[in-house]
């Protein structure tokens, strides 16, 4: 038999822990796709939170850094000041990087830190118990938000594509999904370019954000979370290229 199908060197061979249907697993292995196509495991370092994204050392065959919620851009910006031959990311989620990470992002941007940040966004709290994220949507149900976030209460879903959209440190930014096999294929390119651009020596930040999936949170199939994401949150977090 042909083999048409076969894991990538980075990613390790190693089971999972996420729960079925988790967008994490799809964004792994992405971003091993692009550093073995790119040929530069040996020099990249990965930048990995607090939150179901700082597992992501368990998946990756790269060096990563386990840092203090919210700060995986401010040790980026450490790693890659001192060690500028190397590719330096972070992967981040959404009670991270938008929630105590807000600034780290924004001044990291502002400063054209030449990194690599991979946000996956699937607007909520997920390791914490499914609490509501500073990107969960208006009337979306959570462990703190149980008739729906209102927005006379909590305010609106914080768009972090188009905030850092404006800082003429950010290099690129885009936004994609991983809800079918169509909008991940777009989702490699855009990751692949990200990392790209460092590669290359192009002056600024690189960001792209991954909507992705929860259905043990959301409260849904994994089948009906994939759908959630193109029908419901591409309302709110519209995909696109927003800079670059």
């Amino acid at each position: 038999m042909q083999t048409v199908f076969k894991r990538t060197p980075t990613l390790k061979d190693v089971p999972t822990h996420y729960c079925p249907g988790c967008g994490h697993g799809i964004a792994h292995r992405l971003i091993a796709e692009t550093i073995d196509e790119l040929g530069i495991a040996g020099r990249t370092i990965g930048i990995a939170p607090v939150g179901c994204a700082v597992l992501a050392y368990d998946y990756l065959d790269v060096d990563m850094v386990e840092v203090a919620h919210g700060r995986p851009p401010a040790v980026a910006t450490g790693m890659k000041r001192t060690n500028p031959d190397k590719i330096v990311f972070s992967y981040q989620g959404d009670g991270d990087l938008a929630a105590i990470g807000t600034a780290e992002i924004i001044h990291a941007a502002h400063r054209a830190e030449q990194i690599t940040v991979i946000f996956i966004n699937n607007a909520v709290f997920g390791m914490t118990g499914g609490q509501m994220a500073p990107t969960t949507m208006l009337g979306q149900v959570t462990a703190t938000t149980q008739k729906g976030r209102q927005a006379d209460a909590e305010g609106y879903p914080l768009q972090v594509c188009e905030l850092l959209a404006v800082l003429p440190g950010a290099t690129y930014i885009e936004r994609c999904a991983l809800s079918n096999p169509t909008q991940i294929r777009k989702a490699k390119k855009a990751v692949k370019h990200a990392f790209e651009l460092q590669v290359q020596g192009e002056k600024g930040l690189s960001f792209v954000e991954l909507l992705s999936s929860c259905p043990t949170y959301w409260r849904m199939t994994p089948a009906n979370a994939m759908l959630w994401i193109q029908n419901e949150m591409t309302k709110v977090f519209p995909l696109g290229r927003f800079r670059g």
